[in-house]
């Protein structure tokens, strides 16, 4: 086994560890950041493959973008956890068939590609080391699938734009102005001027009389 195939399976390793813990762990932020460790292992087996578009496409665009704002709707959102795990048992059966249908059929679609005869190197393999392979998917991808191209670009808008509605919804526990009232307020709504004068004579006050020390002792004696 070469250097390359040990990287292969410990990105491999680290990639299915992170994407278990993202099923499993109880903290949503945590699950989020388990996420993002799944997918800068995902990107290292794309650099393995001689595939850096993707590579850095993955991490520029779900590590840099697409996570972090998944990160700050999680943290602005006020989410009941208990709340979130007591249908958990109830919905595991379907979930659970779910997952092992969706299992059987890529160990299937894998499972036929590893069956596939090795393809014969030689003239095509020296051709294809000439050949770029962004441009090629940049060629591939807005000529014959330019349409679901563009459904994945509308599908990311509509959730920025669910993602902005969630974050502006008005609670109790926190503060809310409203931008156009606070546009149309006026300076005297904010300040207002009081005319005081500069000096103010303070008023007399009664001090009462202070008796000798003598008078105080013979006072104390009667008592």
């Amino acid at each position: 086994m070469d250097a390359r195939t040990g990287l292969f399976y410990v990105f491999a390793a680290v990639m299915l560890f992170a994407a278990f813990r993202v099923i499993t762990a109880r903290n949503p932020v945590h699950a989020a950041l388990y996420l993002v460790l799944a997918f800068f292992q995902a990107a290292a087996i794309w650099l393995l493959l001689k595939a850096e578009f993707l590579a850095i496409t993955l991490v520029l665009v779900y590590v840099g973008a697409v996570m972090v704002l998944f990160l700050f709707v999680v943290m602005m959102l006020d989410i009941n956890l208990d709340s979130m795990r007591e249908g958990f048992w109830k919905h595991f059966p379907l979930a659970g068939s779910v997952g092992a249908i969706i299992a059987l059929e890529m160990s299937y679609v894998l499972m036929g590609g590893f069956r596939e005869p090795p393809k014969s190197g030689g003239a095509a393999g020296q051709i294809g080391a000439q050949i770029s392979n962004t441009k090629e998917l940049g060629k591939i991808l807005y000529s014959e699938y330019i349409y679901p191209l563009e459904i994945a670009a509308v599908i990311l808008l509509v959730a920025i734009i669910a993602a902005i509605a969630l974050t502006l919804r008005t609670r109790k526990d926190s503060r809310y102005i409203n931008p156009s009232d606070q546009i149309r307020v006026k300076r005297a709504d904010r300040v207002s001027l009081i005319k005081m004068k500069s000096v103010v004579t303070a008023p007399a006050m009664s001090v009462p009389p202070v008796l000798p020390i003598a008078s105080v002792a013979s006072e104390e004696k009667k008592s």
